[in-house]
């Protein structure tokens, strides 16, 4: 697959996890796929009956945050729940607000960036939850809904979490929470009770390559949704950044587990720790994310010992920490990638 490049005048990443050049979830007016999760929400919202925290689970990349920012600009803006979607007028002043980061009546918590280190901060931590004492302390500015999108929930240190709790367990009227979660099982149990749980399906083939298309990246646009498994925003990095060599290497050593071709993830470390290489790096944690999903999934099916199942879910947590910590510290991408397969290849071989 040729490389395809990102649009030069597209705006920078300026929140954690977007990725350079490409917009982030709260600038998407355009939305793709989740009819039946829109539907669901309308049809409470026209009976009155829409809880005051979403849980929003799902993979990454499939625009669960995408839809947050989506329900937040219908109810800010006041949109009819009789409407067959929640499309609002784009040039509304809530909707301007909404994607300015300046409506007073939403409030989004999010890895903060950190001044000192020029990084994002690897967690949410707990002085960025309690801003929403005072915010739902207050009534709405603007006389409708007060919404708050944590993206994402997962990044929640504990003490965060926690405060997020008590927050959650009296919520004032006509107030929202919309949590993003990857991996909602691994919240606190307290918080996914006060919630209700919308699963997000992932994409179809089709309408990821809808999506990468209308950002300019439909050259070898089938071949990275084929690859990207519903994910838009893997597909994204694999049609931008995650060439054929990468790919080739990434999946060549996932499929050797637990051997390790320690030429080829020499190789591949290069490529990532190039001064090019940050497109390859993220295509590369995707993949291996996708990977440690697929195969908790397999072990689940196959009825495999919690042993098993546990050594998979490390893991996972442990590329989710070494990522974060690489994009807080700046640490060397390059040892980054060769802790995590150091890593897949012991719990394979557990496995």
């Amino acid at each position: 697959m040729a490389r395809a490049a990102i649009p030069r005048d597209a705006p920078p990443a300026n929140e954690a996890d977007a990725i350079t050049g490409i917009e982030a979830p709260r600038d998407h007016l355009r939305f793709i796929g989740h009819r039946a999760t829109e539907s669901d929400v309308l049809e409470a919202l026209r009976a009155g009956s829409l809880p005051h925290a979403l849980l929003l689970g799902g993979a990454r990349g499939i625009g669960k945050a995408t839809f947050a920012f989506r329900l937040a600009r219908f109810l800010l803006a006041g949109g009819d729940p009789r409407s067959d979607s929640l499309a609002v007028d784009h040039a509304a002043s809530a909707v301007r607000l909404v994607n300015a980061g300046a409506h007073p009546d939403m409030l989004v918590l999010s890895r903060a960036f950190n001044e000192a280190t020029g990084r994002f901060r690897a967690d949410i931590l707990v002085d960025d939850v309690r801003r929403l004492v005072p915010f739902f302390g207050s009534t709405p500015a603007l006389g409708g809904w007060r919404i708050a999108i944590v993206d994402a929930a997962d990044d929640l240190n504990l003490n965060a979490a926690n405060a997020l709790l008590k927050t959650l367990e009296e919520p004032p009227p006509r107030s929202l929470f919309l949590l993003v979660s990857h991996a909602p099982g691994r919240l606190l149990a307290t918080i996914r009770s006060r919630c209700r749980l919308v699963r997000m399906a992932p994409l179809r083939d089709a309408e990821v390559v809808t999506g990468l298309s209308a950002i300019g990246l439909g050259d070898g646009a089938e071949s990275a949704a084929a690859r990207a498994e519903g994910s838009l925003r893997a597909a994204i990095l694999l049609a931008a950044g995650g060439d054929r060599d990468v790919t080739t290497l990434v999946s060549g050593l996932l499929d050797r587990l637990p051997g390790l071709d320690r030429r080829a993830l020499g190789k591949l470390a290069d490529a990532v720790g190039s001064r090019e290489g940050e497109a390859a790096f993220a295509a590369t944690i995707e993949l291996v994310r996708d990977f440690v999903a697929r195969r908790v999934r397999v072990e689940a099916v196959a009825a495999a010992p919690p042993a098993v199942l546990a050594a998979w879910a490390e893991v996972w947590e442990k590329v989710d920490r070494a990522v974060g910590r690489a994009e807080a510290l700046n640490l060397d991408r390059r040892q980054v990638v060769l802790g995590v397969f150091r890593d897949l290849a012991e719990a394979a071989k557990r496995g």
